[in-house]
């Protein structure tokens, strides 16, 4: 009888062991989360027909229309093999029935993947990016994006199609709100800390999501800054001024690229194969997908490439374009071109796998589903309400500051004027994500909390932000008369800035102008806020006022920030991405120009041909001392280590932070070097009466050393200047 059973129970194990091999032959190996991830591609790519491929290529939208009552047929509308969708929505339920759809009724269960412009920032609205820049802290904007990628991520969008680090010098055109000024470098700093900040060391986790760097390239080069148009880039300036933030974006891990509307040397960015297969691709090694802008695959028939539609998507995909964002050029014609043996199934293969490739390393295959979770468990966190208002305060930059009438003291009095006072909804700043004017802490409610206990404060708004109504001069002017300072908050609307939004001068309303010189009838001292998304031109206004604050558009946190600068609370310490320069028509202008083979000539006749403030500008409530550059050898080899040295003292009375700016100058060179190149930054808080050192470790190729037209990199023998705050060390490069 034991032997009966005995025999029985081995027979058992055997089929149960034989039941589970077959189950575990039974499951795709591209669904075995511990296999290997590009064996996992190259079994799932083996499974898919053409049409399954084309899907993965294209992205479409959802969330526009989502009343509960349109959700479920707004569903049924994308097809369930859609690689990728722009989602619109906060709610994560939209985007789990949709994902269901794709897992349960495709035939393959890909995942799909959510993306959203999640500029800077997603709910927790922080400043611009221009205004980030101004901080010249990477470690805080890394910070602030990582607080964007959790409240995306948990919101059911798992791409950010941010950092924008088009380098942008004619502030006419609306998007240099969205990138990180006129220098390549330090467009180059913060890609690298977004990408840090959305992705992490995981970007599979359930706080990170997918970068996108926007838009490759050139696009900042716009003439005239009209948004769209043709851009006129050689092709050494391509690598001198264009590339450097992406390929420090691409080093620093960023999933995803945009192409970019505009022209490289005649053909457009989203048909370039010399950009996004030669550059990208082969010489970088960038192992993701580029996503087209917006339509942009069918624009090239506007830009005169494509005859037609189909056309366009042969121009584009064979150029290196893997993703089509809503043209529909990709899911009609791509397969009659590998038909017409005009696209190869190996370019298919090759994009489907680099699609995919970001699927599986955001964890997509193993958690297709975001968690429905309440609003309050995913936004405005005190740790993010933190963060924003620290970058609000750090960003912001002091112009201005006549016979140190700030901070504020002993005033009893303060009228508060100006249609930017009371105004929530364009603190946001263009691309505000899923931001709200309500969730914005007002100008002047932010100035009531921190004076409000030690002085009166009266408004008036004294007109609107734009338009002739010049009633309400009256009575601001009346207010002002009643005070003992006028703190006159003016600015951009949002919608002047961002895309589309050109502007033929960079100057403020004259409603907004003629305001000032209302005031200034009053006799008492102006302090001029200013909340915009782009440098602005004040020579009107800038003797009118005896201080001026530029907080930017500060987002949802910055009313506070503001208000404590101007009491004193807050030391300032932004220092100036972009020059402003002195009139509109000086433009463009920015630092690191080329020399010119005349510099004692060429200056206009009827204004000054230097800015109102220049890049770096900006002031705060101490002093600081610098000590004198030492660099580690005047005299260096190919090879050898160099490095340079400054201490900086705070001589003054109060705490402060101190960025120190390190500039290259290569006075002498087979290709012309602008006047001076900025190579690296450093910001540091140090008290009053302490002393701080500051370190550049130069890498000679990199920070010495050029490129030609094509990329290649030179370091010649030579003298080469090290620029710090008014000091030049030479160094002498021997071989």
């Amino acid at each position: 009888m034991r032997k009966k059973v005995l025999i029985l129970g081995l027979c058992l194990l055997g089929v149960t062991h034989s039941l589970s091999s077959k189950d575990k032959k039974s499951i795709p190996l591209y669904k075995d989360a511990k296999a290997p991830i590009e064996k996992r591609i190259d079994d799932l790519i083996s499974r898919m027909t053409l049409e399954e491929k084309i899907l993965q290529l294209n992205q479409y939208t959802l969330g526009r229309n989502n009343n509960v009552n349109n959700v479920g047929e707004e569903v049924k509308k994308v097809p369930s093999e859609i690689g990728s969708l722009i989602y619109f929505d906060i709610n994560p339920e939209l985007r789990n029935s949709m994902q269901k759809k794709a897992m349960e009724e495709s035939r393959l269960g890909i995942p799909i993947i959510f993306g959203y412009d999640a500029i800077h920032g997603f709910r927790t609205i922080y400043p611009i990016s221009l205004g980030q820049a101004c901080s010249w802290n990477p470690g805080l904007v890394e910070q602030a994006c990582a607080v964007s990628a959790q409240e995306a991520r948990m919101s059911g969008v798992d791409w950010t199609f941010s950092p924008m680090i088009d380098v942008a010098r004619d502030p006419r055109w609306g998007r240099v709100a969205e990138g990180y000024g006129e220098d390549p470098y330090t467009n180059g700093v913060f890609a690298a800390a977004s990408v840090r900040g959305y992705q992490g060391d995981d970007m599979s986790a359930e706080n990170r999501m997918a970068a996108c760097l926007k838009h490759y390239v050139g696009y900042g080069a716009s003439e005239a800054g009209r948004d769209y148009v043709y851009t006129e880039i050689s092709a050494q300036t391509l690598w001198d001024t264009y590339l450097l933030p992406y390929e420090m974006g691409v080093k620093a891990g960023a999933a995803t690229l945009m192409s970019s509307f505009n022209d490289i040397s005649g053909v457009p960015g989203s048909a370039n194969p010399y950009i996004m297969t030669e550059i990208l691709k082969k010489r970088w090694k960038h192992d993701g997908f580029i996503v087209s802008d917006w339509g942009a695959v069918e624009q090239l028939k506007n830009q005169g490439l494509a005859a037609t539609k189909k056309d366009a998507a042969r121009y584009a995909f064979n150029a290196g374009l893997e993703m089509d964002m809503m043209s529909h050029a990709y899911d009609r014609y791509l397969k009659e071109l590998v038909e017409e043996g005009k696209v190869t199934m190996a370019q298919v293969d090759e994009s489907v796998r680099r699609v995919l490739r970001v699927k599986f390393r955001l964890g997509l295959f193993e958690r297709p589903y975001t968690p429905v979770t309440n609003e309050k468990d995913r936004f405005f966190r005190p740790q993010s309400m933190a963060v924003a208002a620290q970058l609000a305060a750090e960003s912001m930059v002091l112009l201005k500051n006549n016979n140190q009438i700030l901070p504020l003291t002993n005033k009893k009095k303060i009228a508060v004027v100006g249609p930017m006072a009371k105004n929530g909804w364009d603190l946001l700043g263009s691309w505000c994500g899923h931001g709200k004017d309500t969730d914005v802490e007002m100008l002047y409610d932010g100035l009531t909390a921190e004076f409000g206990g030690d002085a009166e404060l009266r408004y008036a708004m004294g007109c609107k932000p734009q338009g002739n109504d010049r009633s309400g001069f009256a009575g601001a002017l009346d207010v002002a008369r009643w005070s003992d300072v006028v703190i006159v908050c003016l600015g951009e609307m949002l919608t002047w800035s961002g895309e589309n939004a050109s502007r033929s001068t960079i100057a403020l309303p004259q409603i907004q102008e003629e305001l000032v010189k209302e005031l200034k009838e009053a006799g008492k001292p102006i302090i001029l806020v200013l909340s915009n998304g782009r440098p602005l031109e004040l020579n009107r206004m800038e003797p009118l006022c005896d201080a001026i604050l530029e907080i930017w558009q500060p987002g949802i946190n910055g009313a506070r920030s503001m208000a404590g600068i101007l009491s004193g609370r807050i030391n300032p310490s932004g220092k100036l991405a972009m020059t402003f320069p002195y009139s509109t028509g000086q433009i463009p202008i920015y630092y690191n120009r080329r020399k010119s083979g005349r510099g004692h000539q060429g200056f206009y006749k009827d204004i000054t041909s230097d800015p109102l403030y220049p890049f770096g500008h900006g002031l705060s409530y101490t002093e600081f001392k610098y000590g004198t550059v030492t660099p580690s050898a005047t005299k260096v080899k190919r090879g050898d280590k160099l490095s340079a040295e400054v201490t900086v003292t705070n001589t003054g009375a109060r705490d402060g932070a101190e960025t120190v700016h390190w500039f290259i100058s290569d006075p002498y060179c087979s290709i012309t070097r602008p006047v001076k190149e900025l190579k690296h930054f450093e910001k540091q808080f140090i008290k009053a009466g302490e002393t701080k050192t500051f370190r550049f470790d130069i890498d000679l190729e990199r920070d010495f050393g050029f490129v030609n037209e094509d990329g290649k990199r030179f370091l010649e023998a030579g003298e080469y200047h090290i620029l710090v705050q008014g000091q030049t060390v030479k160094i002498e490069l021997i071989d």
